[in-house]
Parts: C-alpha cells; sequence; structure tokens
C-alpha cells in the first residue's frame, strides 16, 4: 500500500476516531485515504483551533487523538496547542506534510526541513514534544511508528509530531508494516514497595490533623480517597485540575487551593494541619501561593506521583513514592486492613457555596447567579465545563464525578476553551460549556463555524467586559492605573450570533437567567451566552505580577 494509506490504517489501529485539520497540497495523499476510512475527518478555520480540539478528546477520553496540517504555515500553527498537550501530558499526535525530499535546500514552497535556509521544523518542535521526525525514507517507517505508539500509550504521554515529505506518501511499502508495529500491553500499574506503604499508614495514624492535596494525577482515585477521609476525618483539597477528584459537595472538601481561591483551604493547611499528603499534584505557581514557605512549614510530607520528575521538584518530603496514586492508596488501604468499599457519593446540596472571601465578595452577581442557576438545573445530570477565565469557575462551579471541570492549565493560553470544548462535544453524551472573556474568544470565535459546520452542540458563555480583564487588574493593582493596550471595543455579539447561525442570549439581570434555562436548548443547541460585566469589578486577589 502507498504510505499515505499506512498512515490512516495506522491512525485507525491507534483507535482514531476523529481527525482535525485543514487540508494543504502536502498532505492531499493522506487526505484522499481518508475519503474511505471509519476517520471521520473534521475541517477548522485553524491549525490551531485542531490541536486545540485534538487536545480536548484527549483530556475527556484518556485515548489519543490527532490533528493534521499541512507542510510550513500549516506545521507552524500547531504550535500553541501541541505546547499545550505538551503541558498537560496528553497523548495527541499530530501529522504534518512536508515538502517534497528531492527539493530539500532548494527553497522549495512551504519547505521546513531545515536545509538551504529553511525553517527547521524538527527544532520547532523538538522542545514541545515528546518525540518528532522527519521521516525521509520508508525504511524508517517501522521504527518511527513502534517508537511513536510507545509514548502515546504510555502512562506518561505526550505530543508526537511526525512529518512526512510529499513524495514520501506516495510510495508503495509493504502493507504487513502495520501488524509489526509493536503496541506496547497496559499492564496493571503496580504499588509500591511495603516499606513505603507502611511508613505511609504509619504517618497517617500519628498525625493529629491531615489535610489531601489531590491533583490531576490523583483524578481517578476520589473511590480510594473517600474512604480514607472517612477512616481518619482527613479533608481534601485540590488542584484545579484535581477539581472533581471528590465531590465537592463531600463533607471532608475544604475548597480547592491557589491564588485564586476562596482561602479556605489555605487557612486549614497552615493553621491546623500537621501533615500535608500530595496526590498527583506538582504544586505549581498557582496552587502554591507562589511557593509560600508557609504553607508546608512545620508539617510532614507525603507526596505520590508516577512521574519522577514531581517527586521533590520544589520541596524535600518526608516521604517520596514513585507509584500511581490509586495503587498506593489501595496498599496503604490494605496495610491498614480495610477493604475497598463503595461508600455512596454525597447527595448534592443547593445551597450556594460560602461568600465570605474577599474573591467571592468582588464577584459580580450575575456571574454567581449564573453558576446557582447552572448547578440547580443540572443538579442530577452529567455536564462538562472547559473554563479559560479560571476565577470564577474555581470558587462557583462544585465539581463531582458528573459535574466534570476542565480549566485551562497546561500553557494556559488564551482561545483554548472552545476549540477544546468543540473536540470534547464530539464524544461527551451530555452538555459541555465553554466560559471565557471577550478577549480570549476573539481568538477562537471562527472555530465556531467548525461547530455550525458538523452540528456540534456546544454552549459558548462569554463575559464581556470590553477588556483583557487579567492585564486591567494588574495594571490597576501594581501600575497605578496605567492603562494600555487592555480596553478594546467589541462587536455587536448578537449580530455576530447570527451571523453564524447560532443563537444568542444577553444576560443583563437574574430574571434573563431564569428565561435562559427555561427556553435555551443547553443539550444540542450552539449557544452563545454573553454576561455583561464592570470592566472595573477587579476579582480581590493578587497574582504576584
Amino acid at each position: 500500500m502507498q504510505v499515505s494509506e499506512l498512515i490512516v490504517r495506522y491512525l485507525e489501529r491507534l483507535g482514531i476516531r476523529q481527525l482535525f485539520g485543514i487540508p494543504g497540497a502536502h498532505v492531499l495523499p493522506i487526505y484522499d485515504h481518508l475519503y474511505h476510512s471509519s476517520i471521520h475527518s473534521i475541517l477548522t478555520k485553524h491549525e490551531q483551533g485542531a490541536s486545540f480540539m485534538a487536545g480536548g478528546v484527549a483530556r475527556v477520553s484518556g485515548q489519543v487523538s490527532a490533528c493534521i496540517a499541512t507542510a510550513g504555515p500549516g506545521a507552524t500553527n500547531l504550535v500553541t496547542g501541541i505546547a499545550n498537550a505538551y503541558a498537560d501530558r496528553l497523548p495527541v499526535l499530530a501529522v504534518t506534510g512536508e515538502a517534497p525530499t528531492s527539493i530539500f535546500g532548494k527553497g522549495g514552497l512551504q519547505e521546513s526541513s531545515g536545509e538551504g535556509g529553511s525553517i527547521n521544523q524538527n527544532t520547532l518542535f523538538s522542545a514541545i514534544t515528546r518525540y518528532h521526525k522527519l521521516i525521509r525514507q520508508t525504511d524508517e517507517l517501522l521504527e518511527v511508528l513502534t517508537e511513536a505508539t510507545t509514548i502515546l500509550l504510555s502512562d506518561q504521554p505526550g505530543p508526537v509530531v511526525l512529518s512526512l515529505p510529499y513524495n514520501l506518501q506516495k510510495e508503495e511499502v509493504d502493507a504487513t508494516i502495520l501488524d509489526r508495529i509493536t503496541f506496547p500491553p497496559q499492564g496493571p500499574l503496580l504499588p509500591p514497595p511495603n516499606r513505603a506503604t507502611n511508613t505511609f499508614s504509619t504517618l497517617i495514624q500519628q498525625a493529629k490533623k491531615t489535610v489531601i492535596l489531590a491533583g490531576h494525577g490523583a483524578i481517578h482515585a476520589g473511590r480510594e480517597i473517600n474512604q480514607l477521609c472517612e477512616l481518619f476525618n482527613i479533608e481534601v483539597t485540590t488542584t484545579l485540575k484535581g477539581k472533581g477528584v471528590i465531590s465537592e459537595y463531600s463533607p471532608y472538601f475544604i475548597g480547592s487551593l491557589g491564588v485564586t481561591s476562596d482561602g479556605n483551604a489555605y487557612r486549614t493547611i497552615t493553621e491546623e494541619a500537621d501533615l500535608l499528603i500530595i496526590l498527583g499534584a506538582s504544586f505549581n505557581e498557582r496552587t502554591s501561593y507562589l511557593w509560600s514557605p508557609e504553607l508546608l512549614q512545620e508539617k510532614k510530607l507525603i507526596q505520590v506521583d508516577h512521574n519522577p520528575a514531581q517527586l521533590e521538584k520544589v520541596f524535600s518530603a518526608t516521604l517520596a513514592i514513585k507509584a500511581a496514586v490509586v495503587p498506593t492508596l489501595r496498599a496503604v488501604l490494605t496495610q491498614l486492613q480495610q477493604p475497598l468499599s463503595a461508600s455512596p457519593l454525597p447527595k448534592p446540596s443547593l445551597s450556594p457555596p460560602p461568600s465570605e472571601s474577599p474573591i467571592l465578595r468582588s464577584t459580580p452577581p450575575l456571574i454567581q447567579q449564573f453558576f446557582a442557576q447552572l448547578e440547580r438545573h443540572f443538579v442530577d445530570e452529567p455536564l462538562s465545563l472547559f473554563d479559560d477565565n479560571i476565577i470564577y469557575g474555581q470558587n462557583l462551579f462544585r465539581a463531582s464525578p458528573s459535574h466534570h471541570y476542565l480549566p485551562n492549565s497546561g500553557i494556559s493560553s488564551l482561545g483554548h476553551a472552545i476549540p477544546a470544548a468543540i473536540g470534547a462535544s464530539l464524544l461527551n453524551q451530555h452538555p459541555t460549556f465553554a466560559l471565557l472573556g471577550d478577549g480570549g474568544f476573539q481568538m477562537c470565535a471562527l472555530e465556531l463555524m467548525t461547530a455550525v459546520n458538523y452540528n456540534i452542540p456546544i454552549n459558548v458563555v462569554l463575559l464581556n467586559n470590553g477588556a483583557m480583564g487579567l492585564i486591567r487588574k494588574n495594571q490597576f493593582q501594581q501600575y497605578e492605573g496605567r492603562y494600555i493596550d487592555c480596553d478594546f471595543i467589541n462587536p455587536d455579539f448578537a449580530l455576530l450570533a447570527r451571523a453564524f447561525g447560532i443563537s444568542h442570549f444577553k444576560i443583563d439581570q437574574e430574571a434573563e437567567l431564569r428565561t435562559l434555562f427555561t427556553h435555551c436548548d443547553l443539550y444540542k443547541g450552539i449557544n452563545l451566552i454573553e454576561i455583561p460585566i464592570d470592566k472595573n469589578a477587579f476579582p480581590d486577589y493578587q497574582s504576584g505580577r
């Protein structure tokens, strides 16, 4: 078969169901074989949108996802989304085209081989991928595809970029290459050595007050965490990406931890805890309050992470365990002679979150009312929220095993929420929301037409303050109100939605929120929900920058 067909069959073997991208001359042989493939190609408006959509699929499924771009600018437009996947350790495969090898170094159109003064795509992607390869010859295919597969399916995945010259795609190769690609077995994750779990158990039993900090690496450990909480009356806080590890309606949940949180978890840890258990959390700048020494002083620390690079990266631990969180906690429960049980999930309480913190007091009332109505409307139903804004969602969206919170982590790129939510919505059988400001919206708004073209349901919640809100806040707090390049004029979003052929709802008062949740199709529709807010109503927190 042709190499272009081999690549398509390889994508099918990986379980790829959608391929996001934009065709160009240098990848048309691959597109031609997609014509009769089970893979559904999705034409995006920009390659950055394609890479974000692939990231959204990987984020909600945990499975390999893929995007495709032509040579030169097509590949370079993928960079931000691939960098985001690298930071979030997402198994995203990007396939890019390349000029024919016969013209390398001669100034070929869109060439990116690095020869003859052309841009060097290999160098460009080398720092933001787990693996990148410009495949020059067919006899490299077996080794390259096996290496790509090993990384994408590993327990520490990351993005892979494969670049195929136009002439290589049209060459014939032995079809058995596909059967010779080694797919690594998915074996069970092993617990740590007994001595580690013995020490873990002893530290819990000796502690007067234990708090668990759960990150994204613990996202599947809710049952084990809940049982430890019940056994020892342990309280739980989470990172942004860890929201939902346990239900935030649980009596053991004390709020998420971080600069933009309500501060309750910080006070509990610093004033009461003598043992902090950090599970699958990197303890980054936002979570750690810029690595505040007060957060960790005078207490013992247990850190569990399957990624050795995260262990004791920014602090020394009393006990550091290189292992996955779930088997570690199960081994500890066994050590404590407690059989694993499935405790009933706490019933959602429709009482509002506490509002005494400065950051909640500074939240516009319409934002608070929106989250309250969202929670009430979907109290017994699943939903997903992709959040570029972070501040309001972190404090007002109560995540749970059915209410999924997907913050803009990674490299924290504006313009992420809409394309990521579009990708996820192809898999979700429940409503999907994207929350973002008007600045970020205008970086990705055209991807709404991708949703229209394929009838992909999505609810975009647009916070309209005519400003880059974070920049304006920082210029107010730290630069004596010398505002520059933070304010702008928005289009009429009602007319924009009409041009897109989607529904528009503008929320100026609480009664209109009730109308929204009563009359808007939040399940199968494509909706732009605009909430105006005051550009001078700054969230009350200090980012330090």
